[in-house]
């Protein structure tokens, strides 16, 4: 791991991945660098059951290390080095569940991150959004797909096209996060959800997630098709 990123295991099967880079936890390469390690970690544990992300201070993540981009020959240059290190495709590729812990801000690649987990639980002042828009900059570590694919064209458009904020209230009734809770209980209840999902047979929680990312991109008979074969074979 690196000094941005830690990852422990509990005996219940619970990986934890904390990042740690207060106080705005920038998300610069020395994190993703540590998030793509320690995901990879998690992946070749086969004792691990659940995956939880949190982080230290008080924000979740407030999104790219801007200055890097200024690093770079040119903006398209910057995003080209980020892509070729972001850790959105083995996080995805998981076959565990995962929960999210999100507090004050969790904006921009901090989002984004949060979007690619199955559970996300947020604190009462967590401050959500993907502002690059105002930047002059698409939302590209996945935004635009994956709160599209969570809330529907309808909803997203309003929130990715104008790049503003929006609460843990809003986010709660778009179905954005599953749970509010404060700031003080943030960590113990995301732990305690983790901790349930650990408790699955690890068939029964791949093939569960398999069925619930289909549902995205099948038609109803066919994913009703998917669930029958699996539920066949389990």
């Amino acid at each position: 791991m690196t000094d941005r990123v830690t990852l422990s295991f509990s005996e219940q099967g619970v990986a934890t991945i904390v990042l740690s880079h207060p106080p705005l936890n920038i998300y610069d390469l020395a994190m993703r660098d540590g998030l793509i390690e320690s995901i990879t970690a998690v992946r070749d544990n086969p004792d691990a059951r659940s995956l939880l992300i949190r982080a230290e201070g008080s924000n979740f993540s407030a999104g790219a290390d801007l200055a890097e981009f200024g690093s770079a020959s040119s903006i398209f240059e910057g995003r080209r080095i980020r892509w070729d290190r972001d850790p959105w495709l083995p996080l995805l590729g998981l076959s565990i569940p995962t929960v999210v812990a999100l507090k004050g801000y969790a904006v921009g690649s901090g989002l984004e991150i949060a979007l690619l987990c199955d559970i996300r639980i947020a604190a009462t002042n967590v401050v959500l959004g993907l502002p690059e828009t105002k930047l002059g900059m698409l939302p590209a570590a996945g935004g635009t797909q994956t709160l599209t694919r969570l809330v529907g064209p309808a909803a997203a458009a309003p929130l990715i096209l104008t790049g503003r904020n929006f609460d843990a209230d809003e986010a709660a009734k778009l179905g954005i996060v599953s749970e509010v809770t404060e700031v003080a209980e943030l960590d113990k209840t995301a732990e305690k959800c983790a901790a349930q999902l650990a408790l699955l047979k690890p068939d029964i929680a791949m093939k569960l997630r398999r069925c619930i990312s289909a549902s995205k991109d099948l038609p109803l008979h066919l994913g009703l098709e998917l669930e029958r074969r699996l539920a066949l074979n389990s």
